[in-house]
């Protein structure tokens, strides 16, 4: 069985490179892929369950770079073993080339199979490998060439209330409320001018005789009349 493609990723090649030789990034993007551990600078060990029409394996197998020539090519060597399912193995020969601020990706891949696997034919069998290597350089390009977004900035709110809307809402709120609730906040307010007018009254008083110390306590005690006038309001 015979394979070739060519990808083009937007991510510098050394970018690529580096994620082609990343365990994690592989793992993520192989079909399938349940471990993928890296023993050496050119050895890695992989586990990957897979189902190919009625036949469905779980293969383990070493994978070996060759011919290394970072950051443009290298030859990735592999064979797993999926028990009574057969075998595979295979090589393929991975190369980059700059494109301004892109990659293109090309490879040439071949493999073989034994056991079960060989008698579902060949054809079902190239089918299932080019999907699986359609879905691996799509994650892979998402991975490498498809940063997150940062995520957008919520619309600026205007603090400031219009004062056209301000007044017709205080006159729909004055007619629909009810004449007892009217009352009842008209006595509010009259309780509060009563409150600040003594407040008033007793700070020019504590003032003339220096009882607290200055602006600084009046201002913490009109904060503490203002507290009581927004509450009522509220």
């Amino acid at each position: 069985m015979d394979m070739s493609g060519t990808r083009r990723i937007p991510a510098k090649r050394e970018d690529v490179w580096k994620a082609l030789n990343d365990p994690e990034i592989l793992k993520a993007c192989i079909p399938g892929c349940e471990s993928l551990e890296k023993t050496s600078d050119t050895e890695m060990n992989a586990a990957v369950t897979t189902k190919i029409g009625p036949v469905k394996a779980k293969f383990k197998g070493a994978v070996t770079l060759e011919n290394i020539n970072a950051p443009e090519s290298y030859t990735i060597v592999g064979e797993g073993k999926g028990g009574v399912a057969g075998f595979a193995k295979g090589s393929a020969d991975v190369k980059l080339s700059e494109d301004g601020d892109e990659t293109v990706l090309t490879y040439e891949a071949k493999a073989q199979v034994g056991g079960k696997l060989a008698q579902l034919g060949s054809r079902l069998v190239d089918s299932t490998a080019r999907k699986m290597a359609e879905d691996f350089f799509s994650k892979f390009t998402e991975q490498v060439g498809s940063p997150a977004q940062p995520a957008p900035e919520a619309p600026a709110v205007d603090d400031e209330l219009d004062a056209g809307v301000a007044e017709e809402a205080k006159r729909i709120a004055i007619e629909e409320t009810p004449g007892e609730v009217l009352h009842a906040i008209e006595e509010a307010e009259h309780a509060v001018e009563e409150t600040l007018q003594k407040a008033e009254e007793n700070l020019e008083v504590a003032a003339g005789r220096s009882a607290f110390g200055g602006p600084m306590v009046w201002g913490l005690a009109l904060l503490g009349v203002l507290i009581l006038v927004l509450a009522l309001a509220s």
